[in-house]
């Protein structure tokens, strides 16, 4: 699968959040990501769904989201009718990861899911049929500009080795600590779907990184 790569307007401009999107679609971003924290999963509180609505005003690239909140299935609705095409609920949030994938998918949209460090790829194996991909947490999620955990690098080999066997279309994401030096080392562990924040939108020139990290992917 070729892949993709999607940076996180979490760590973009807002006061001219325009330029810095322009700036990372001239670069080949592929998607735009959109983190959402609610103050409970997570202690941090982003943006809701009107961010998403904005985005689409300024890009056609498509948008996923990554929902780091106890109650996705209240949301889960609102972002897609925002215009969000790819949806990361979170494992670890749900009573009911069946119902919580399946809404995703009654409603339109592609499901993923998510993994917090700590959680086991076996935890997956019942709601593989229902997704596109999955996420891998390579930090503690709630703030952006941490350091990638190593052990995920093991992660990302387990479970595709997992996904080959069961559904090998499955995408593997990654987020948290992803740079221009390890984007190389994350593909080849298996990961093809990259959500970058700091590495692209704090960089002196951002269509330069997101071209030089695409390069690296690729």
């Amino acid at each position: 699968m070729k892949p993709l790569l999607t940076p996180s307007i979490l760590a973009a401009n807002f006061a001219n959040l325009e330029e810095d999107i322009r700036a990372a679609e001239r670069g080949g971003a592929d998607y735009f990501h959109l983190d959402i924290m609610d103050g409970h999963f997570v202690p941090n509180i982003s943006f809701g769904p009107w961010i998403a609505k904005q985005m689409k005003k300024i890009t056609d690239r498509p948008l996923d989201a990554h929902l780091m909140i106890t109650n996705p299935r209240e949301y889960i609705p609102k972002f897609i009718d925002a215009g969000v095409e790819l949806i990361y609920p979170h494992v670890e949030a749900s009573y009911d990861v069946y119902r919580t994938v399946q809404m995703i998918t009654d409603y339109g949209a592609r499901a993923g899911i998510t993994l917090n460090p700590a959680t086991p790829v076996s935890s997956l194996e019942g709601v593989i049929d229902l997704i596109d991909s999955v996420l891998i947490m390579s930090v503690c999620p709630g703030f952006g500009g941490q350091k990638f955990i190593p052990s995920s690098m093991k992660k990302i080999t387990d479970l595709r080795a997992l996904l080959d066997e069961i559904k090998p279309s499955v995408r593997i994401a990654v987020d948290g600590g992803v740079t221009l030096e390890n984007i190389r080392d994350l593909r080849k562990a298996g990961a093809d779907f990259f959500i970058a924040g700091s590495a692209v939108f704090k960089a002196p020139d951002i269509e330069e990184r997101v071209r030089a990290m695409k390069k690296a992917m690729e």
